[in-house]
């Protein structure tokens, strides 16, 4: 029988393991990060998760296997510790580990982010000791842990939108002796009560930079977080905030993905075939096909959130082989159908989504298909632009439209 302190043990040397694995990997180059990942028992923070069994089911669903100490604790623990990211919550229902069951399908709604992206995250944020942070989504308090093992609890802020992950997180964090400030709170909001912050990370995506999180952050301090949208296209971003209010920075590169704000997740949009019914009949050859957005590569990764600046309440989805794009805000629809080598395009409504796409990808392969890197984010008071010199400007939209007054 396996003791707590055998469990401890293990732990231990599985920690110890991964420390040295991220650090030849050239994740953990900081020795106060490193010693951190040695020492925050990540086991506390997941006493449950689901992973992905491999195969699907009879209508093509991802099957989810439950994953707990009494299960098989070999198979948690090295879990724990791999370096991986661990789905705790499926549409924002709280599982019961005590009576865990096999899921089929769902939307990942919170989990313990991989190890390397966390250290990563906190790395890139330019963080030292002496700033005040805000986390936002403190998920299972993992991430919250090796910050305050790295820089103290008392300069730590986490807010977390959901109550029982926040309250599970607080036990697992005070249980090993961290103390930072815990609050719940939406994270398009910010936390106005312990702002003004040298430093605010986000654990999820927004579909533009909310404006309070630029307001609470002091003139010179930082904001690093990901950008998403409903096209699934992604870029992170770190912002310098100036006195004034304004806020500038560069694209980072890396293929990065995190869930998005709840609040900023998409519609749901119903039936594609109720949409195509209302397109002209007559089609006409596109100039870009949807593969250069769907490739399973880098550049299509950073096309996608270019063509979502364009398109920004678009959706996209393939029916057979008919791919569907879908603006429940303005109404506007279009199909791509494959012809002999080519696309045939039917769009309708007051936007014309592909388009709009094809003027990006245009624009982009006019400019040499620059890399994320080289665009910059600015937020003045006129909205949030992002910029290259070889492109056009593309403007981000979100629920507030880029506002920052």
């Amino acid at each position: 029988m396996t003791t707590l302190a055998d469990l401890e043990k293990d732990a231990q040397r599985l920690r110890e393991a991964m420390a040295k694995d991220l650090a030849q990997n050239g994740v953990l180059a900081d020795p106060g990060w490193r010693q951190a990942v040695e020492t925050v028992p990540r086991h506390r923070f997941v006493p449950g998760f689901h992973l992905p069994v491999g195969e699907r089911d009879g209508p093509g669903l991802t099957v989810w296997e439950p994953v707990t100490a009494a299960l098989d604790q070999g198979r948690w623990l090295a879990a724990a510790y791999s370096d991986t990211t661990l789905i705790t919550q499926f549409d924002g229902d709280e599982p019961d580990w005590t009576r865990p069951a096999v899921r089929h399908g769902g939307a990942p709604t919170s989990s313990s982010t991989l190890p390397s992206l966390v250290v990563r995250m906190w790395a890139d944020a330019e963080i030292a000791e002496g700033h005040t942070v805000l986390e936002i989504g403190t998920g299972t308090g993992y991430s919250t842990a090796l910050a305050c093992e790295r820089l103290g609890s008392g300069g730590i802020t986490s807010i977390e939108v959901d109550p029982h992950r926040l309250e599970t997180a607080a036990s697992a964090l005070y249980g090993c002796g961290y103390t930072p400030t815990l609050a719940v709170a939406d994270g398009l909001y910010g936390y106005w009560p312990e702002a003004k912050f040298d430093r605010i990370v986000a654990a999820c995506s927004f579909r533009a930079v909310p404006p309070a999180l630029i307001a609470q952050t002091r003139p010179g301090g930082k904001i690093l977080l990901t950008l998403s949208g409903w096209l699934y296209g992604y870029a992170r971003v770190l912002l310098t905030v100036a006195a004034d209010g304004t806020a500038e920075g560069h694209l980072l590169d890396g293929t990065v993905s995190f869930m998005p704000a709840r609040t900023h997740a998409a519609p749901a949009f119903g039936n594609p075939a109720h949409w195509a019914a209302g397109l002209p009949a007559k089609p006409r050859i596109a100039r870009h096909g949807p593969e250069r957005l769907n490739a399973a590569t880098q550049e299509a990764f950073h096309l996608r959130f270019l063509a979502q600046c364009a398109v920004p309440d678009a959706q996209m989805t393939t029916v057979g082989e008919v791919v569907h794009l879908v603006d429940v805000v303005t109404g506007s629809a279009a199909t791509l159908t494959p012809d002999d080598g080519a696309w045939q395009v039917r769009e309708a409504g007051a936007v014309k989504l592909w388009e709009r796409v094809e003027r990006v990808l245009d624009a982009y392969d006019a400019a040499g298909r620059p890399e994320p890197e080289t665009f910059e984010l600015h937020i003045h008071r006129d909205g949030q632009h992002l910029r290259h010199p070889r492109m056009p400007d593309l403007r981000l939209r979100g629920l507030y439209d880029g506002d920052v007054s």
